[in-house]
């Protein structure tokens, strides 16, 4: 089979973290008025090394840095700066594969938080998000490199939050939302069955007093 060729109905994921961490210096730097250190980063989900599959890592800065075209080739994929403003870095991604098109991502760039050991700088801030590089349809060659990763370090590969007690809270919240609405729906649809059985008692005792009214009329008459 040809390197090139597509491998039908297969599909490969691979979760990845991006995102940055900021640190406060305190006060303004005297000499171009910056207030952080960030580095902006790409890192994998699992502890493997996404040079495997990955040539290279471009992140777009904002116009004002000096050469803010950042290409990184290899591992840390991550890029550090000072400054004192929030901006949108783009993160695009580039595959050994050149059959596969490069994926691109948009990070705003997160300097200030109310918390006060951020402000105060006895504390990082760090805003960094879950995501999955979804490879359909791969062509043998990039199947192979995939599939061939190495670990990227020795021991336990943890990341600033923790995805999994994350994820935990988040289905916790979904299911208590749910149960919520559950609770709420059986409420209302118990107020519209004692609502629509008032509207018939109703009906039937206006029908009554219509029919006294007539009977009392006929004797009347």
């Amino acid at each position: 089979m040809a390197d090139g060729q597509r491998l039908k109905g297969i599909t490969i994921i691979k979760p990845i973290i991006y995102g940055n961490i900021a640190r406060y210096f305190g006060k303004k730097r005297e000499e171009d008025g910056h207030t952080h250190q960030w580095t902006v980063y790409l890192k994998p989900y699992r502890n493997e090394d996404m040079s495997a599959y990955v040539k290279k890592v471009h992140f777009k800065l904002h116009d004002s840095y000096p050469n803010p075209n950042r290409v990184v080739v290899k591992p840390p994929y991550e890029v550090t700066e000072t400054g004192w403003g929030e901006f949108e870095i783009i993160i695009k991604i580039y595959f050994n594969d050149p059959n596969e098109r490069p994926v691109t991502i948009y990070h705003l760039l997160k300097l200030f938080q109310s918390e006060t050991d951020i402000m105060l700088g006895k504390k990082s801030l760090v805003a960094e998000f879950y995501d999955e590089l979804v490879f359909q349809d791969p062509t043998s060659m990039l199947q192979q490199m995939l599939s061939n990763v190495r670990p990227i370090c020795v021991g336990t590969y943890r990341h600033e939050t923790d995805f999994d007690e994350k994820r935990e809270r988040t289905l916790n919240n979904i299911m208590s939302a749910k149960n919520k609405i559950r609770y709420e729906i059986s409420e209302l649809n118990d107020r519209l069955k004692q609502s629509k059985e008032s509207i018939a008692k109703l009906k039937m005792e206006i029908a009554k007093m219509e029919e006294d009214d007539r009977i009392d009329t006929d004797v009347v008459t």
